[in-house]
């Protein structure tokens, strides 16, 4: 079963490739026009149509598309099947408390089951491995996506989730897990959980497929010296499935971007200009086989280069190196994605002034998420249990925004340093 994904379609020829995207691309662009009506629309303001669209050459031709524009269109405007369709939905965190939402046909579950699969055999598995996924569950795409693709495999799949590490030693001690799937930074407080219960001789570890936040190459061969295995990068966006777009190989010089569902192009983020092979851009997608929620030209504020030098394990896809940074203000924090405009809406509701600092670092290999807020001025006379008790509030609205928790310290007003052009919202620390 492995060898399908890897021979099949991986190592397909670049002409034939072409050919196959060009066909699948055109044949999405009608969908889509005959289906969404907002992507039609704008289309049409800059005047192009179906007939326009002969294949990948004509792609720069159509608009673009921006998480601005899933926010305006939530939660059915981009929406392409009916809704009884459908069979599942994923989220990611939006910027005001709206979601971005993602829909999934049956088919469109099957092929992205096929990509995170290929992502799976890349990292060696087969179905002699134990694939312990110890993303979450839920709305996240980790769990989710993983947990497919290694049922595509064959492998003996561990539905784990994330948390409860006593659990997952547990299981991966006694059910001899071979591949470990989750965030890096949580693989790396495995390994140190494994480290401090003397377990080194009982867990047999052979691969990790981690990702859903930055990770440095130092951290990657400390994870891999701790755990004594091959750590390979994954990359996704939940508006385009989640992950499984893009996966590291053998060669771990970037990841192979799955292009018989999905083109990639980089583009220069303040002019939207298509760049050549090589630059380094902004990187931009589009699904030319998702059926429920076939998003074209997404900008995926990534910044990243793609490659096509002949990869040594021979597959002939496009490989994208490892953002190298955002072209938007968002930050990506234990996997979750928070944006700073959040934290302003919560601060607001709760009654505070919109004068906070975020500060982001990495401690032993996890992301540790602060957030100053200057108390208001009939705060500052209020005993310390009730500036607790206040803070102890924030944390709690805070966690209901973003889905993950912060250490909320309230300051003294005025405190938080000014700036005369834009303010420094965000002190990120970690070394990327």
């Amino acid at each position: 079963m492995a060898n399908y994904y890897q021979k099949e379609m991986e190592t397909m020829p670049q002409e034939q490739l072409r050919a196959l995207q060009d066909e699948r691309l055109v044949k999405q662009v009608r969908h889509v026009w005959d289906n969404v009506p907002y992507y039609r629309k704008k289309m049409e303001e800059k005047g192009v149509a179906p007939e326009d669209i002969r294949g990948v050459a004509d792609l720069y031709k159509l608009p673009f598309l921006s998480k601005d524009d899933l926010r305006e269109a939530y939660p059915y405007g981009l929406l392409a099947v009916p809704k009884k369709d459908c069979v599942r939905i994923h989220s990611t965190s939006g910027t005001t408390g709206k979601r971005v939402v993602a829909f999934y046909t049956q088919h469109d579950i099957d092929l992205w089951d096929d990509c995170c699969a290929r992502a799976i055999v890349a990292a060696g598995g087969t179905e002699e491995d134990v694939c312990h996924i110890a993303y979450g569950f839920g709305l996240f795409t980790g769990g989710a996506g993983l947990n497919g693709g290694s049922h595509k495999v064959g492998c003996l799949t561990l539905p784990m989730s994330s948390g409860n590490t006593d659990r997952q030693l547990q299981f991966m001690e006694d059910l001899g897990s071979t591949i470990l799937c989750c965030t890096p930074s949580y693989a790396a407080y495995l390994a140190e959980s494994i480290h401090e219960k003397g377990l080194q001789d009982k867990i047999h570890l052979k691969a990790g497929i981690f990702g859903a936040e930055a990770w440095s190459e130092d951290m990657r061969h400390d994870i891999e010296e701790k755990l004594g295995i091959k750590a390979y990068d994954i990359y996704g966006l939940t508006e385009t499935s989640g992950p499984g777009v893009a996966f590291e190989c053998s060669e771990q010089t970037g990841m192979h971007i799955n292009e018989d569902h999905f083109i990639a192009e980089i583009i220069d983020p303040d002019t939207g200009e298509v760049l050549p092979e090589g630059s380094k851009g902004e990187l931009v997608f589009t699904a030319i086989t998702k059926q429920a929620f076939p998003l074209l030209r997404y900008r995926t504020r990534d910044i990243c280069i793609l490659s096509r030098k002949p990869c040594s394990c021979g597959r002939t896809h496009v490989k994208m190196c490892k953002p190298m940074g955002r072209s938007d203000d968002m930050l990506i924090i234990r996997g979750i994605n928070v944006f700073p405009s959040q934290i302003e809406t919560v601060l607001i509701q709760q009654g505070y002034s919109a004068n906070y600092q975020i500060i982001v670092d990495r401690v032993n290999n996890s992301d540790t998420f602060e957030v100053m807020v200057e108390m208001n001025p009939d705060m500052f006379s209020d005993s310390l249990a009730k500036i607790t008790a206040a803070e102890k509030k924030l944390v709690e609205a805070l966690k209901a925004m973003l889905g993950i928790a912060a250490k909320v310290k309230l300051v003294t007003p005025k405190s938080i340093t000014r700036s005369e052009g834009k303010a420094v919202r965000v002190i990120d620390r970690r070394k990327i």
